[in-house]
Parts: C-alpha cells; structure tokens; sequence
C-alpha cells in the first residue's frame, strides 16, 4: 500500500501553510489565537496544546476534504488520530500538584481532571470531530513526531483506518519554559491526513505528497545510512535533527542540502517529525525535486527515527 498525504494544517506564529514553512518569514509574530480559527465554542477550560490541535486539526481535515460545513463526509469509524506531543499538558499537571502540595488534594478544580491526562490531546481531538477510530497519543521524545507518522502508517497498512490525522502540537507557557530553562517551543500545532493512494483517488483528493520508508535506530549515521539503502534516488533534501550532533562520514549526503526548521520555529520536540513532513511538502510546492530525507533525535537521544518524503508524479 502506498500511503499518501492528503490534506495538511500548518498552525503557527509566523506559518500558516506548509509553503510558509520553507520560504522568507517576519521577524516576530503574535501568539496563534484559537479563536481566530476555530471560533469560541468548546475552547474553555481546554488546554492550550488541545486548543491549538483543534485549529490544526480543522484546517487538515478541511484540506483533505474529510470536513466540511455540514460534517465529516466519510464515515466515523474510518477515521483515526494519532497525536505527538512530549509537553502537552504540563501546566495542568504542574497547577494541579502544586495545589496538592500547597493545600491538599480536595482543593484540585474539577474542570483541570479531564485535562490531567496525557492523551487528553488525541481524546479531544477525536471528540469534537467525531472520528470513532483508533485514538493514540504519543509522548515519546525526539522521535515521538515521526513514530506518530509510522503509527498512522501502521493503521493504515494493518486495515484498522481508512484515514489517519496526524498532528503534532506543543506549547509555549511558563511551566514549559521553566522546564527548558528558558527555551521557546513552537507554539503551535501541524497536522497531516494520510490515507491510501487509491482512497484519495477514489475521493477525487489529489495526493501531495507520499510517506514511507521510516526506519528507527540507535543513533544519526545508522539510520540514514539505512533510508539510503532503501532509496534508489538520492535525497534532494534533508531536514536535519535539531540535536544533530554526529559527524556524518565522507561521502553520506555530501553535498545533499540541509534544513533544520527549528532555526525559525523554535523547539519542535514532538511536534518536529511533523513539522519537518509538512516543511517537506513545502519544498516540493516551491519547485524542490527528488526524495526528502526526515530525521529526528540525534546521538545523544534514546533513538533516531528517519523517514522518506516523496514527490507524487502529476496525474
């Protein structure tokens, strides 16, 4: 099965496509305002990384036709959400212990209890979208972004779902800040809609770009060196880790040019994998040619995940 990317959701600052994502930016932006994208309703009392999933979440499934002003136009069940996010709710679980803490447990507030789990990202997603299939809510450091990727990728080939949102969100507050000592993520979400080449076709969506490839190994020069040995065509890009670290050895990628988006974004941490997807897909609608190669983590991480993006031959 080839997987494709149908629809895409890019929810940032200073980007608000995935054309935005490659090409010149403002120096500074004003923070993303939920509101302004998806209207007030069912906003209280949701986290900030719930509420920036939801505008990117919206905006994916517009692109891909899976939404419109009446509803979601395929079935329910069809369609899964896998979300990334390594920060997600970090300020809920930080006010909620310190009222633990400082008072006691009795004095938590009801409204911050659904907020307090960590796949209470994915779960809202899902709900105010009504999509009924496979819920997954990865939190899994450098590489949670593109194993969100291979997880949709995994559904897609085992028949569980016919169309997969993915999204990677993280935000900017000061319980985040306090743990990255003083670091600013994104703040904001990204989404992609993967489906099968032939159910995109079917549906009369054209297919940006397609997915494969993902391998994950212990550490940068083994897991390109395995994309390589998959891929025929050298890579016409690469959107590099953003704890890039190693030393790549003469003659891998020499010369192959490189991209780290976090340079204009900031932190990505589970957000990168996607971010750096969509950022590919950017390059490709400026005129870039051949495979993009995706890495997240670097040596000093658990793992590094690698990923190939490919151009979809125009029809």
């Amino acid at each position: 099965m080839n997987a494709v990317v149908s629809g895409t959701g890019v929810v940032l600052a200073r980007a608000g496509s995935v054309e935005e994502l490659m090409g010149p930016r403002a120096a500074d932006a004003p923070p993303v305002e939920p509101a302004g994208f998806v209207g007030k309703k069912g906003l209280r009392y949701k986290d900030r990384a719930t509420q920036l999933a939801y505008c990117a979440a919206d905006a994916a499934l517009r692109d891909a036709g899976l939404v419109d002003e009446t509803g979601l136009r395929v079935p329910a069940l069809s369609v899964a959400v896998v979300v990334s996010s390594n920060y997600g709710n970090i300020d809920t679980i930080r006010r909620a212990m310190d009222t633990i803490v400082e008072h006691t447990a009795a004095a938590s507030s009801p409204m911050d209890l659904p907020n307090a789990s960590s796949n209470v990202v994915a779960s809202s997603v899902a709900i105010r979208f009504g999509l009924r299939g496979p819920n997954l809510m990865l939190c899994n450091g450098a590489t949670s972004g593109l194993d969100a990727v291979h997880w949709a990728l995994t559904l897609l080939r085992g028949g569980r779902a016919s169309h997969v949102l993915v999204l990677g969100v993280e935000p900017d507050n000061e319980a985040v800040r306090e743990l990255l000592e003083g670091e600013r993520t994104i703040d904001g979400a990204v989404g992609l809609v993967l489906e099968s080449e032939e159910s995109a076709a079917e549906r009369g969506v054209p297919a940006l770009a397609s997915v494969g490839g993902y391998v994950r190994r212990a550490g940068l020069e083994a897991c390109l060196g395995q994309l390589a040995a998959g891929e025929e065509r050298r890579p016409g890009l690469w959107q590099v880790p953003e704890s890039a670290s190693a030393v790549l050895p003469e003659g891998l990628l020499d010369g192959v040019p490189r991209h780290d988006v976090t340079e204009s974004f900031g932190t990505g941490s589970g957000a990168l994998g996607v971010l750096q997807c969509a950022a590919a897909l950017g390059w490709f609608a400026d005129g870039g040619a051949g495979p993009v190669y995706v890495t997240a983590g670097g040596d000093a991480d658990d793992a590094t995940a690698g990923l190939v993006v490919r151009q979809v031959a125009a029809a």
